[in-house]
């Protein structure tokens, strides 16, 4: 059973699960608001690592470790979805953590995930359970080509995942995935793409910042816009989705929910990540709070703010060797660098993003 959370008074401490740029930037914004972080990770080469006083660097199955940190923490919250379940269940028997527990379970599986969402009549892509080659044969059957294989846990930024076409072999499609337990959707013909952060907090309020159009290369997140080239009503069926979903989930925290526009205007869920997210990243600098702070307000048991959009808004991912120019961007008005502190540069690695606001 969870343990109730309580509202958290300046200097209490906060825990965090997971130590890379996103565990970097809540522990920022909760020194803002004159909370102590300690962060949990079992990578000694850590971004969030930098800038809080306590760490506990091991593996997340040493219970000895997590019952320790357990004691030392008021709330614990986590800045990815693929912490471990268990570990999260362990420490939620000692301390609050926010969001509950069972929406990582839920989230780390996109079958499980999909399944949420469609039984409350939001719209996704079609979708069909995939354990075995000839259940993905049958399933390319009715659900036709294109389709997108997916594995159903641990991918992201377009591992684990292989698009089928017309003329590609099912079974090369399946080795792609790895043979795991998989779900196959219809391919989506959309007219962009987009996400919604939306933030609910202990009292069931929830807050929405503007949609953000988002265009990726390589199955990377490049550029997030804001606002997104949508309707109206569009915009306000986004923030209707993202709103059902913190509520049904009873969620605390920030969450991102991203959605294919149809032609038509229409919206379809892709996905749900139960944390602040890339494509919020903007928010540092172009609203009055940011995706991180309010995060931290809503475990802390705070109020949340409205966010107030500062302008135009244009956030750019600084990815692999990109990273290498960050002082061209120091020069240009309107533009700020915001940088992670990581010391190996890869290919695909997120290092850093800029983010630069306009009068509208």
């Amino acid at each position: 059973m969870s343990i109730a959370a309580p509202v958290l008074e300046a200097g209490a401490t906060i825990g965090i699960l997971g130590s890379g740029q996103l565990g970097r930037m809540l522990a920022l914004a909760a020194a803002r608001l004159g909370f102590k972080c300690h962060i949990f990770a079992p990578d000694p080469d850590s971004p969030a690592f930098d800038v809080v006083r306590r760490v506990t660097c091991t593996d997340y199955a040493d219970t000895e470790a997590l019952g320790r940190f357990a004691s030392e923490v008021d709330v614990v919250t986590y800045e990815f979805e693929n912490v471990p379940a268990e570990a999260a269940m362990f420490l939620a028997a000692r301390v609050p953590v926010l969001p509950d527990p069972g929406v990582l379970a839920t989230t780390q599986d996109r079958l499980a995930e999909k399944d949420f969402v469609a039984a409350f009549g939001i719209g996704t892509a079609p979708y069909e359970a995939v354990s075995a080659p000839a259940e993905l044969t049958a399933a390319l059957d009715r659900i036709g080509r294109p389709a997108v294989l997916k594995t159903r846990r641990f991918g992201y930024d377009g591992k684990g995942q292989a698009t089928i076409r017309d003329g590609t072999s099912a079974e090369a499609a399946w080795r792609e995935v790895g043979g795991q337990p998989s779900i196959l959707e219809a391919f989506v013909p959309f007219a962009r793409e987009v996400s919604i952060i939306a933030a609910r907090g202990t009292d069931g309020a929830v807050e929405c910042f503007d949609v953000t159009e988002n265009e990726h290369r390589d199955h990377i997140l490049k550029i997030s816009r804001v606002p997104a080239a949508v309707s109206a009503a569009t915009a306000e069926e986004a923030r209707r989705i993202a709103g059902t979903i913190a509520q049904k989930f009873a969620y605390v925290g920030v969450l991102a929910v991203e959605l294919f526009v149809l032609r038509d205007g229409g919206l379809l869920v892709n996905e749900i990540a139960p944390r602040v997210h890339n494509s919020g990243h903007w928010t540092l600098d172009g609203t009055s709070v940011s995706q991180f702070e309010q995060h931290i307000r809503a475990v802390a048991g705070w109020p949340l703010a409205k966010p107030v959009r500062r302008g135009r808004v244009e956030m750019i991912n600084l990815i692999g060797s990109e990273v290498e120019d960050y002082r061209s961007w120091l020069t240009i008005p309107g533009a700020a660098v915001h940088l992670y502190g990581k010391t190996t540069v890869r290919p695909g690695r997120k290092m850093g993003h800029v983010t630069r606001v306009f009068a509208e």
